[in-house]
């Protein structure tokens, strides 16, 4: 399935074949991934009276009812409404599901009980390169991220010098394998959000910020073709699945 794919002039081939999947799955499970100090999700059947719908209980269906939150529960793509008091929706905000995608990979840096990800890492790592999505891959980058619980553990996270700068590089859509681009604990002040989101500016709609990915080590730092798949929810962020190709 070799397809080529002309994105601002240029044009990029890839392998529909062989897509690179770097979303977590949701399951009904405490070893479900979790964070913001809330209950794992649950799937289970509707019950109607004496009625259990699901086969196994002798239902012609299985028919489940499914209670997650996005922010807390697995890979996640939110808008600015996340942090204002006016509405927005990301399924109205995202509107292009293609996009030339720079992954990098980050050893965080020690600030005195703080892990954080710096403005110099950032230019370091992608030098002149100015892509439509980063992928941010943390490290150490194991397994456990898959079934982590988050909460009460001081993650790393972006300082707003460094969101500011992915702003002004033109970069309309973050995606990072933690809770938050913001510190746990912050008093509320969501720094890195309102600086990606240029809050106090030109508030950019139609810019996203995806959390809890995981990005395999087969995967290679560089440049790829994102495909950022969402479901159809009229939130401020729903449930994703970002796919990368690479470009052949």
């Amino acid at each position: 399935m070799i397809s080529t794919i002309t994105i601002n002039t240029k044009k990029y081939t890839v392998n529909l074949a062989q897509p690179l999947d770097i979303s977590m799955p949701l399951r009904a499970s405490k070893s479900n991934v979790n964070a913001w100090y809330i209950d794992e999700p649950k799937i289970e059947p509707v019950v109607l009276n004496d009625w259990t719908a699901s086969v196994k209980e002798g239902a012609s269906i299985n028919f489940n009812n499914i209670q997650f939150n996005p922010h807390a529960h697995g890979t996640h793509t939110e808008c600015v409404g996340h942090i204002t008091e006016q509405v927005y929706s990301v399924n109205k905000c995202l509107k292009q599901f293609f996009f030339i995608a720079e992954v990098i990979t980050v050893a965080p840096e020690l600030i005195g009980e703080d892990a954080v990800i710096s403005k110099a890492q950032l230019q370091y790592l992608l030098k002149q390169r100015k892509p439509q999505a980063l992928v941010i891959r943390t490290m150490p980058n194991t397994k456990e991220k898959k079934n982590r619980q988050y909460s009460n553990t001081n993650w790393p996270y972006l300082t707003e010098e460094a969101a500011v700068f992915i702003r002004k590089i033109g970069v309309k859509h973050l995606l990072i394998d933690l809770p938050s681009v913001d510190k746990e604990k912050d008093e509320g002040k969501l720094l890195a959000h309102k600086a990606f989101w240029d809050i106090n500016g030109k508030i950019r709609k139609d810019a996203t910020i995806t959390e809890f990915i995981y990005v395999s080590n087969k995967i290679e730092d560089g440049k790829y073709i994102l495909n950022l798949q969402i479901a159809p929810f009229e939130n401020d962020a729903t449930p994703s699945k970002p796919i990368l190709y690479k470009i052949q």
